[in-house]
């Protein structure tokens, strides 16, 4: 088991989430996309939503809404050698800064953290910069914190983009 996802239920210092999420970046970086996905729980989402302060991924839509199931069939396509949107695939590097525990539910076993998210990628001589705040809502899980919902708000989610086929 690798230690850094493991951090200790009782133990809700603010670096020991920062390495988890430092984890978690390394993981998409080096497109170890199954092992990303196991980082969820069973009923974990990962959400992107298209304009700033949208509440809701059911009202209108968003620029990743996955949950478990759609998790399995994106890493699957990210996975297959004929991708045409990932032929040559993409060269991502995160950095994720400013994290602070934003709130914790002891009863839930539950903590959500902030953070800030940069990720540069990098695919066919094109760079793009995608960057904004992202909250993660972790629950204990036999002693390891999962992801329950991983959100990304990008600072510029109403823009136009080019397909965006990594996770951010």
């Amino acid at each position: 088991m690798d230690t850094s996802t493991h951090i200790p239920s009782a133990n809700f210092s603010r670096e020991n989430f920062e390495l988890f999420l430092i984890h978690e970046a390394r993981l998409l970086d080096e497109r170890r996309f199954r092992e990303w996905m196991m980082l969820f729980t069973d009923d974990g989402t990962y959400w992107v939503p298209a304009v700033p302060n949208q509440e809701s991924p059911f009202n209108q839509a968003s620029l990743f809404y996955d949950d478990r199931q759609l998790m399995k069939t994106r890493v699957e396509r990210l996975e297959h050698p004929l991708i045409h949107v990932q032929t040559p695939p993409s060269s991502t590097v995160h950095l994720v800064g400013s994290v602070s525990i934003e709130s914790h539910d002891d009863a839930a076993g539950e903590v959500v953290v902030a953070s800030s998210v940069i990720m540069a990628d990098y695919r066919l001589d094109n760079q793009r910069v995608f960057a904004g705040r992202q909250t993660h809502r972790l629950r204990r899980v036999d002693d390891h914190w999962r992801i329950v919902q991983k959100r990304v708000d990008l600072a510029n989610c109403q823009s136009a983009f080019e397909a965006i086929a990594v996770p951010i």
